[in-house]
This record gives structure tokens, C-alpha cells and sequence, in this order.
């Protein structure tokens, strides 16, 4: 992915939020406000989360909000009435959101939901920070043509995409020799397959260093995160699967390296705080004051790393096998993951019947190429269906 940086001005830079009032949506505005004079909101989106949307178009003065449940439109509609502030409704009112005018979108609507107003964004040649896994997991091919067609610029938001970002030299990619993603552990770093078997969906969300939804922090939990952030690290560095390793780093500081093929090492620290890369990718080409406390890395004294056990882990096997599979096998793995972690997280089934469900289904799933969007989404739909099948007779 070739990174091009465009003109900078002393002009506010207008800011769309996809999923504003999520965790990194939150961040986002964070920033913002501590920062005025130097982003003008355009647009903001949530799905079903009215009240939070409601407050933050009234701080933020926003030119249109969208709420996905289509249900709450009215208290959003009647809530906003005296401004001027549009308000839209559905997945097209999210989508009708990354349309607007703004320079940049921050992509932050978790899982696979999240493509299509991504992709708007994208055609429109909009600079696109993505805190969204899901978009090149699900269709890294297509989503990669559409910035080449449309001249879009694509900035990674998550920790270790940002990471890698600050310290890959793109003007010499052969000097580059493995990419090295560091992941905390979760909260069963330590756990045997046995303990993880009666572990709560309580538990799994309680991550140990990072405040995150529910649905990640299970990904983290299971390191199908990890899983797949090797295939975003893939389309966003052009590096083959085995280019790409992992260590777990429980501290939760060295957010992720790059090696290179003299024998260097380069790393991004930072305190684990998601307002540090939201930063990186709101103010890029430039840096800002994110008003943080500074890293102690004498307060630290140690950096811990290990390999991750692929037994107790399998999600990232499964994720290498998706990537190399290729076509749409990425987008069976993410689909077959978002049910079976929804069917974890409603008390359906077991920690560790997340991985045998995603297994399952792409093991009934062939890998086959697409080219469209609209393919994606069959095969999403696919893979969901044959996901909640399994689901189905696995909580019988």
C-alpha cells in the first residue's frame, strides 16, 4: 500500500466519525475537543447508542448525524430539532455519512458492518483512518484497487498497525525482512485449555490492559485479534504470511516492530492508550499534543516477551490458513468469528467452542475468488448461515 502525503493547511480539517460513539469513536472526539480550532466535526454516526450520539452532536455541531437503528430516528430527529444538524437513519444513513465532504473518516464501526460505508469512503478519495479489522479481512483485494482507482489514502488506527506504520520505510521495502505484531495475552494468557473451557464471557471481557467493547475484547481474549491483524498487516505492508510473526508482550507497551534484513529492529512504544495512534492518524502528515502522560519506562524496568501457543490459541492458525487460502476464505473466518462471538457472549456456548466454530465452518465453506463487493456480502451471508448452524447444534 503506497502512502502518499497530501498538501497540509492551516484550514480546520473536517473529521467524519463511523461509529462515534464506540470506544475509539469516543477517543476520536476526545482529541477533537481538546484541540479546538483544528477539526470541524461533519458527520457522525452510531448504531443503536441514541443518547451518546445525541450529546456529542450537540457539543460537537456536526453538519448530519445517521443512528443505524432505525427505531430511535425520532428521539434523534426530535432531540436535534432547532439545529441544523441533518439526521438520517438505517445503513443508508450510515453509508449517506462516509458520502459527505469531510478530508477525513475515521472508520471505527466494528465488524463486518463497517465495509460498505468504508468503501463509500474510500470512492469518494476520502483519507481513511481505519480502526476497522474487518474491511480489508473481508475484501483486502477490493478495497486496495478502490484506493489505487480513487486516490483514497488509508491510514491504520489500530495499536499495531500504527505501530508499524510510524517505523516501515516504504521508500525501501526490500530492506524490510519480517513484520513482528505483539499482542498482550488477554485475560488467559496463563490459563490451561482446561481452565478457558468454563471461563464467563465476564471474564473475557475484562481486558488486562486496553479499554475495549465487548466484542474485541473477546477477540483478544481467543487472539483471533491477532489472527486478524496478520491479514490486515498483509494487505496493509504487502508482506507474505510468513513475513508476519507474533510475540505476546503483556506489558502492552512495544505496540509492534519492524525487522529489517541489516539486523535492526525498530519499535513503536507508547503508553496503552488508544488516544496515541488516533492522534498519529488525525494530525498525519503532522504530529499532535495528545495531552497524555509520558511513557516511564523507568517505573517499568522490565519488557517481557514470549511465543503464543498455538494450542491453546488456535485462532491464529485458522487466521493463516484464511489468508492463505485467499478468495473468500478471510471473509468465512471473520463472519464464522462474529457469530460464534455473539453466541459466547449471549451464554449460547463455551470460551472454546469460538475457534471450533470458526473451524467448522470454514472447513464446510470451499475457498473461492470474488470481485465485487456485492460477492463479499453473499459470502459473508454464506459463511453466517452455515455459522449459526453449527452454532445452533453446538448449544443443544
Amino acid at each position: 500500500m503506497e502512502v502518499t502525503a497530501r498538501s497540509v493547511t492551516n484550514t480546520p480539517r473536517s473529521v467524519t466519525i463511523l461509529g462515534s460513539t464506540g470506544s475509539v469513536g469516543c477517543s476520536t472526539i476526545d482529541l477533537i475537543e481538546r484541540n479546538p480550532g483544528d477539526y470541524v466535526v461533519e458527520a457522525l454516526t452510531a448504531w443503536r447508542n441514541s443518547d451518546l450520539l445525541i450529546d456529542q452532536a450537540q457539543r460537537l455541531r456536526p453538519q448530519y448525524v445517521a443512528i443505524g437503528d432505525t427505531s430511535q430516528y425520532k428521539a434523534v430527529k426530535d432531540a436535534l430539532s432547532g439545529t441544523s444538524i441533518e439526521v438520517g437513519c438505517g445503513v443508508n444513513g450510515i453509508t449517506d455519512a462516509a458520502a459527505r465532504p469531510s478530508d477525513m473518516v475515521i472508520a471505527a464501526i466494528v465488524g463486518a458492518a463497517g465495509l460498505a460505508p468504508t468503501m463509500e469512503a474510500v470512492n469518494r478519495g476520502a483519507m481513511v483512518g481505519l480502526a476497522n479489522k474487518e474491511c480489508l479481512v473481508c475484501a483486502g483485494d477490493l478495497m486496495l484497487q478502490a484506493i489505487g482507482r480513487n486516490g483514497a489514502v488509508l491510514l491504520p488506527v489500530d495499536s499495531e498497525h500504527n505501530a508499524i506504520f510510524q517505523v516501515f520505510d516504504f521508500d525501501q521495502r526490500k530492506s524490510v525482512d519480517h513484520l513482528i505484531l505483539t499482542a498482550s495475552g488477554g485475560p488467559f494468557r496463563t490459563f490451561t485449555t482446561a481452565d478457558m473451557r468454563n471461563v464467563t464471557p465476564a471474564q473475557a471481557v475484562a481486558h488486562p490492559n486496553w479499554d475495549m467493547g465487548a466484542k474485541i475484547s473477546v477477540d483478544s481474549a481467543t487472539m483471533m485479534n491477532k489472527g486478524l491483524e496478520i491479514i490486515e498487516a498483509h494487505y496493509l505492508f504487502g508482506m507474505a504470511e510468513d513475513e508476519i510473526k507474533v510475540l505476546v508482550h503483556p506489558e502492552s507497551v512495544v505496540h509492534s516492530l519492524v525487522a529489517y534484513v541489516d539486523g535492526s529492529v525498530l519499535a513503536q512504544l507508547g503508553t496503552p492508550d488508544m488516544r496515541t495512534p488516533i492522534a498519529y492518524t488525525l494530525a498525519w502528515p503532522k504530529r499532535m499534543d495528545a495531552t497524555l502522560a509520558p511513557l516511564d519506562l523507568v517505573s517499568l524496568s522490565k519488557l517481557t516477551f514470549e511465543a503464543p501457543d498455538p494450542e491453546r490459541f488456535p485462532s491464529l492458525r485458522l487466521a493463516r490458513e484464511a489468508l492463505l487460502a485467499g478468495g473468500n476464505a478471510p471473509t468465512t473466518l471473520n463472519a464464522a468469528n462474529e457469530i460464534a462471538v455473539e453466541g459466547f457472549l449471549g451464554g449460547r456456548i463455551g470460551f472454546l467452542d469460538i475457534a471450533n466454530i470458526v473451524e467448522e465452518t470454514l472447513n464446510k465453506i470451499p475457498s473461492q475468488p470474488m470481485s465485487s463487493l456485492d460477492e463479499v456480502v453473499e459470502f459473508d451471508g454464506a459463511a453466517r448461515q452455515e455459522a449459526r448452524s453449527i452454532l445452533s447444534a453446538a448449544s443443544n
